[in-house]
């Protein structure tokens, strides 16, 4: 057995003899320039023929969709790069439920959401509804799921894309999430290796670091990524994040080689990962305009490094021809060898050939498997029982339209990096179909907290990218120094209420009454005011500390 049969017959791909042949038949037609467009993976916004003719002219091992609101477009703009493809693609989608989910599926909740729920059943529904879904609409794999661990409070990137703190409540949502996807013809891709969480910086903005023992990362991230490999995952993402006691382990002397991204060592990709976990699968690069590969090379260093020490895919590129020649240069001074490029390329198309393309790549979308009323209603249950009450010390729940009818709130609408800032809720729409009085505030009119029955404090940021922190911004908030001083609660009965981020009691621990609700979705909203007005529990346990350490905090 030769080194592409020892490849593709092993777990994860285990393709028979027929896809194998597919396999080496359409390597041996390549040419080194197909080789090397096929090492890409390119971001694809926007719909319509340029977009198509784009993307077929760059001839990538796949694109990466981000949705815009146009259902049909989009559904329309897949079908015909899917038809116009030599290669059947991969089409990569970030599955995370919320505000990540395509415009054209069922609003699921988000990561965190579900580790609040804490059933592995729930789990294993909302992504069999995500699995079913992006499959038919053309999408085959998933950048998900998140297996970091939130260990630090302060980290902007885990939060509400992540199963929250506890190893095993992660481990059990994710085997069921990898679990569901592949059943249903969806690549899983198990992020951030080595591991997130314990550095509370953003790797969109810099190189991040583990700062565990070896001993301690085995028994944590380690084990995580090791039952995702023993469960068959398709796809490891490799992340610009450092793990120095590894490689001070194998070289007391590496100095700032300690602190080389994971995405570009092949210590960490091929020692650790396939050599001592037995990873067998394709290994993606995180995106590579990112700061936390950026900050360490430039691209013409770090893309070449990012295949030879074992990345299979390079993931997006803001100048597709010139990435191009980069790797073209590499090849041509030895940087990087034919046989690494024919390596990669194996399990590139062995994955493409284990999801089934070589057969229905170029199939058109079924839409009729789409929102139909059956996930919604399974989606809208699950997400009812996510709301989690953290603390009422006051005893102000279940709001009462008779005691609270003049209410003031303080929102900066739902904050996303992909939807730009500010989106108005319908939550304050809800609380007026409700019959409450309902105020904005506005930081020009600074309108009297006093003056109200009710202070509610509505947040909805879920995970950030490149904002460095999340936290409760009392200054943009109330719109100045003066008002952000402002506590209201002794004298007037006062909730803050998140669709996102959980920690917000480190920014005010003396806040009487906090429910987290984890997702900005409209389905979570109405459910969160069900539970707020009493029609319905709280059900949600905390995945993470919402009080984040402090004593005070509780009470």
């Amino acid at each position: 057995m030769d080194q592409i049969d020892r490849i593709l017959s092993a777990n994860p791909f285990n393709l028979d003899a027929a896809a194998r042949d597919w396999v080496r038949t359409t390597l041996a037609d390549m040419d080194r320039a197909e080789k090397v467009r096929q090492l890409f993976v390119h971001i694809c916004f926007g719909t319509g023929p340029e977009v198509v003719e784009r993307i077929t002219a760059l001839a990538p091992a796949g694109i990466t969709k981000f949705f815009g609101p146009d259902a049909t477009g989009e559904l329309d703009t897949l079908d015909a790069l899917r038809g116009a493809a030599t290669i059947p693609y991969l089409v990569s989608s970030d599955l995370e439920g919320s505000r990540m989910s395509p415009s054209f599926g069922t609003e699921v909740p988000n990561p965190l959401a579900l580790a609040a729920v804490d059933d592995v059943h729930a789990s294993t529904a909302i992504a069999d509804i995500m699995a079913i879904e992006a499959r038919a609409a053309g999408i085959n794999w998933s950048f998900t799921p998140v297996i970091d661990i939130n260990a630090l409070f302060r980290s902007p990137i885990v939060a509400t894309r992540g199963l929250g703190s506890d190893p095993e409540r992660i481990r059990n949502h994710a085997l069921a999430h990898i679990r569901s996807l592949q059943a249903n013809g969806v690549a899983a891709t198990v992020k951030h290796w080595p591991g997130e969480g314990h550095d509370d910086r953003d790797q969109h903005l810099v190189t991040t670091h583990i700062p565990l023992s070896v001993e301690d990362w085995r028994a944590t991230h380690g084990a995580l990524y090791r039952a995702a490999i023993d469960a068959g995952v398709m796809s490891v993402m490799s992340a610009h994040i450092a793990f120095p006691a590894y490689v001070l382990a194998h070289d007391p002397d590496a100095r700032i080689e300690a602190y080389r991204p994971a995405s570009t060592s092949a210590l960490l990709n091929r020692t650790l990962l396939r050599d001592e976990l037995g990873f067998n699968g394709l290994i993606v690069s995180d995106a590579t305009p990112m700061a936390g590969l950026g900050a360490w090379a430039h691209r013409d260093v770090t893309l070449p490094e990012l295949v030879s020490s074992g990345c299979d895919i390079i993931l997006f590129s803001d100048e597709p021809e010139a990435d191009i020649a980069r790797i073209d240069r590499a090849l041509n001074d030895g940087r990087l060898t034919p046989e690494r490029l024919d390596e990669a390329m194996v399990r590139i198309l062995g994955l493409k050939a284990a999801l089934g393309l070589h057969r229905d790549g170029k199939a058109p979308s079924d839409r009729t498997k789409l929102a139909t009323p059956e996930s919604t209603a399974i989606a809208r249950t699950i997400t009812a029982r996510a709301p989690t009450l953290v603390k009422d010390v006051q005893g102000l729940l279940p709001l009462s339209r008779d005691r609270h009818r003049r209410v003031l709130v303080y929102s900066t609408g739902i904050v996303t990096p992909l939807h730009g800032e500010g989106m108005p809720m319908i939550f304050p729409d809800l609380l007026r179909a409700e019959g409450f009085d309902v105020t904005l505030y506005d930081p020009v009119a600074r309108p009297d907290p006093r003056a109200f029955d009710l202070v509610l404090y509505v947040m909805a940021e879920e995970t950030l990218l490149t904002r460095g922190r999340i936290f409760l911004d009392w200054n943009r908030l109330t719109g100045g120094m003066f008002g952000a001083m402002i506590r209201p609660w002794h004298e007037v009965p006062t909730a803050l209420i998140s669709f996102g981020y959980p920690y917000y009691l480190y920014d005010a621990p003396r806040l009487p009454c906090v429910v987290n609700a984890y997702a900005t979705m409209d389905t979570m909203q109405r459910a969160t005011l069900d539970c707020l007005l009493g029609r319905a529990p709280f059900l949600g346990t905390n995945p993470v500390d919402p009080f984040c350490g402090q004593p005070d905090a509780h009470f």
